[in-house]
């Protein structure tokens, strides 16, 4: 990777995650770019579908991902930073891109309006858009184990729950309900924002879950990789904490950790992996 392609992947980072901007900086330089050009184009992914003006044309704009793909599986130079970063990085790290071609699958979900039956249809949607960036993730860090990549999807299964707990309001202005319908439908219950906060706060609950198994993966990684996804890991789970203090109230506004809180878990991050390291 070219270091002006590392320095547009890192602008990116700190532009759009100032969470997992922070967690990124705790990583062994070895693999630090690497890990921002993946987000980089992670992100690219994201906005190729969520910046179209209508169905249709986020629609060919998954089209064009795909294509790019292809070119990408082909050797075909990138002349697109970002594009050049990834597929660095995929040829570096024998990264599969069956990773990426699923991820793409779950940016074709968010064409046009989006609702969830049950919650086993939003978890294909949480694992192919966020579940794979942990195995892409876990592949940049040299990780291999299938139990650890197991753990790593996961982890990234339980940051997309969070994230669609965080975004009820915002997603509901773009068509989007994730919430599934099967949460939805309370007995007896006729008010909207109760029901969604009833749904908010199971789907919490299981994002504890994934987050728990996502801890047990963190044994396989490097020391200060571990550190990293540990922070990142605290950070978002507090997301979670602070929806909760409203009473998982959609209607709240937008949760924010605070950036003495974010310190304050990544020194936590930093004390439970020494700990880990000693015993």
């Amino acid at each position: 990777m070219t270091a002006a392609g590392a320095g547009v992947a890192r602008q990116i980072l700190a532009h759009h995650s100032k969470s997992f901007s922070m967690a990124g900086r705790l990583l062994p330089a070895w693999c630090r770019d690497d890990a921002a050009a993946l987000y980089a184009w992670c992100r690219r992914c994201d906005d190729a579908v969520d910046l179209q003006a209508d169905p249709v044309a986020s629609a060919r704009a998954v089209d064009r991902l795909r294509d790019e793909l292809d070119a990408i599986a082909a050797g075909t130079p990138q002349s697109d930073v970002v594009l050049a970063g990834f597929q660095d990085v995929t040829r570096r790290h024998a990264i599969p891109l069956r990773y990426a071609h699923e991820l793409v699958d779950g940016m074709a979900m968010d064409v046009g309006s989006v609702r969830y039956r049950t919650m086993a249809e939003l978890l294909v949607y949480c694992y192919r858009v966020a579940g794979t960036v942990g195995l892409m993730m876990a592949h940049v860090m040299n990780v291999r184990d299938p139990g650890a990549l197991q753990r790593a999807a996961d982890l990234g299964i339980a940051m997309q729950l969070t994230n669609i707990c965080r975004d009820v309001e915002e997603d509901e202005r773009r068509g989007r309900v994730y919430l599934p319908e099967e949460l939805l439908d309370v007995r007896g219950e006729v008010d909207a924002d109760r029901r969604a906060a009833r749904a908010v706060k199971h789907l919490l609950r299981r994002a504890d879950v994934f987050y728990r198994s996502g801890d047990q993966g963190l044994a396989w990684l490097p020391m200060r990789c571990a550190l990293a996804i540990r922070a990142a890991r605290l950070i978002y789970a507090d997301i979670g904490r602070q929806i909760a203090r409203v009473g998982f109230n959609v209607r709240a506004g937008r949760a924010v950790v605070s950036r003495g809180r974010k310190l304050w878990l990544v020194l936590r991050a930093a004390v439970r992996t020494l700990a880990g390291a000693w015993s």
